[in-house]
């Protein structure tokens, strides 16, 4: 065998798994179908501007090993992520707080915000949500529903609010503050110089092949290593045996304007259902003060139906889903040269320090 471990997709599981095999002394190859490092973590340079090329990419954490660990590979930036929402022209501040109750019904103070919400709510008299239009009206009320929550939802997974389960809203960021900062997280920044900037430090000596599908070369790459550390999904390695899992796929439209500043925010979502969209991302305002003044990128992103071939973003958790997937994951345990990791090889939504610390986690108990 050629290398300890080929590991396919060089996202943030796979380089974190390969930086640490590699400190050991393994030997590894990382390949990726696509033409670049970085998996959906990738960022390209435009116009002096570090484009999130597959989404907006905020880093945030509260498990202190995981930031100095990232840490070590690049400086991170001051940046709060605090997105807008607008719907029908009017601008929204996110998450639902002072600010956005201020604006919704010229409330003051957190007593009468609250006696707003509460009231919608027991005019809602909803006690068991059967669907997740009837759950989100259950916890913030119809206005903060219909304004905020519907139009995006409904074009997020493609179907009705009102026909999507109430589980995949289980709770709704409610503050009586007046504070815009998004995430809680005690630690929260944008990588200076880009995500990418991390993939390569991460991989730094170590064998890489891109432009490289898996399941086109699977006979031949099987056999130069004793290991295979898989990110990709896990139905599509098992040659969907047992049926398709279900996923949400994202379409994005990439702008250059000749202008300093379009929108006066990083992250802007279009909360009607009229609009297609789900966001507009302005990628200069990550970082400050970098790039062409007289230029900036934008990015529009569209929720898409997922379907063979197109990329594979949100995994579907549904009951009937989840289930297909211990399927594979009963199937797995078989495999004792094959390692599934990462978003898509263990069918879940993780963010990126959760992925980081699975990677970790995996490279403590295969290497040590």
């Amino acid at each position: 065998m050629e290398y300890d471990y080929l590991i396919v997709g060089s996202g943030l599981f796979g380089s974190v798994f390969a930086h640490e095999a590699n400190k050991k002394g393994k030997k590894c190859l990382v390949i990726d179908k696509r033409n670049h490092i970085g998996g959906n973590v990738y960022t390209e340079n435009i116009e002096g501007i570090n484009v999130h090329k597959y989404g907006a990419h905020i880093f945030h954490t509260n498990n202190e090993e995981v930031w100095k660990y990232i840490n070590n590979f690049v400086e991170f930036n001051r940046y709060t992520n605090s997105p807008v929402a607008i719907y029908k022209n009017e601008l929204y501040n996110m998450p639902f707080n002072m600010n956005t109750f201020n604006k919704l019904w010229g409330v003051k103070t957190p007593k009468e915000a609250k006696a707003k919400i509460e009231e919608e709510k027991e005019e809602a008299n909803i006690t068991e949500p059967k669907n997740l239009e009837e759950q989100a009206i259950s916890l913030v009320g119809k206005t903060i529903y219909e304004k905020l929550v519907k139009g995006y939802t409904e074009k997020q997974w493609g179907k009705k609010a009102s026909d999507l389960p109430s589980f995949i809203i289980k709770r709704l960021p409610v503050r009586f503050i007046y504070d815009n900062n998004y995430f809680n997280d005690k630690y929260q920044g944008i990588p200076i110089g880009g995500y990418t900037k991390i993939i390569e430090k991460m991989l730094n000596g170590i064998d890489i092949k891109l432009n490289c599908n898996f399941f086109k070369h699977k006979e031949e790459l099987e056999k130069i290593a004793n290991k295979i550390v898989f990110t990709g999904p896990i139905d599509e390695f098992y040659n969907y045996k047992f049926g398709e899992l279900e996923y949400r796929s994202l379409r994005f439209e990439t702008e250059i304007l000749n202008e300093e500043n379009y929108q006066g925010n990083a992250v802007v979502n279009y909360t009607e259902y009229e609009v297609p969209f789900t966001r507009i991302i302005e990628h200069k305002h990550f970082e400050f003060g970098v790039g062409n003044p007289n230029k900036t990128v934008i990015t529009r992103e569209y929720p898409d139906k997922w379907t063979r071939g197109k990329e594979t973003y949100y995994s579907i958790n549904d009951d009937k889903n989840n289930k297909l997937y211990e399927k594979y994951f009963e199937l797995s345990k078989e495999n004792k040269n094959v390692i599934f990791g990462g978003r898509l090889g263990t069918y879940k939504y993780y963010d990126m320090d959760k992925v980081i610390l699975e990677a970790l986690n995996l490279a403590k108990q295969e290497l040590n």
